[in-house]
């Protein structure tokens, strides 16, 4: 099993930041990318942002990029999610995920991913 604990979130400002975490333990795998993916309420889950665990190829969504930025760091088998320029439509909880990949890749498909944490709630003020 794996196990995946978001932290960072928390309330701001409009036009503030934040950075979020995923904590990643429990099985490894070979090749695997991980996400963040958000889900507002009343509307669907959504890519955010990926990133492939070996290469560090990275992917955002057309909503955040120039805004955020996923990184890794393999020692402590942590994601992150820097978050800039927030704005009001960011609020949302954020889910990290992982999927288990055959090559280098970054998903987007939710279905992709095997493994989802429990969220953190981002909330941003005008």
């Amino acid at each position: 099993q794996v196990q995946l604990v978001e932290s960072g979130g928390g309330l701001v400002q409009a036009g503030g930041s934040l950075r979020l975490s995923c904590a990643a333990s429990g099985r490894t795998f070979s090749s695997y990318a991980m996400g963040w993916f958000r889900q507002a309420p009343g509307k669907e889950r959504v890519f955010v942002a990926t990133v492939d665990w070996n290469y560090g190829n990275t992917a955002h969504a057309d909503s955040v990029k120039g805004r955020f930025s996923i990184s890794r760091d393999k020692a402590t088998n942590t994601v992150y999610l820097q978050m800039h320029s927030l704005k009001p439509e960011d609020t949302a909880v954020y889910y990290c995920a992982l999927a288990v990949t055959t090559g280098w890749t970054t998903p987007a498909r939710r279905g992709l991913y095997d493994y989802w944490g429990q969220g953190t709630q981002v909330t941003v003020s005008v």
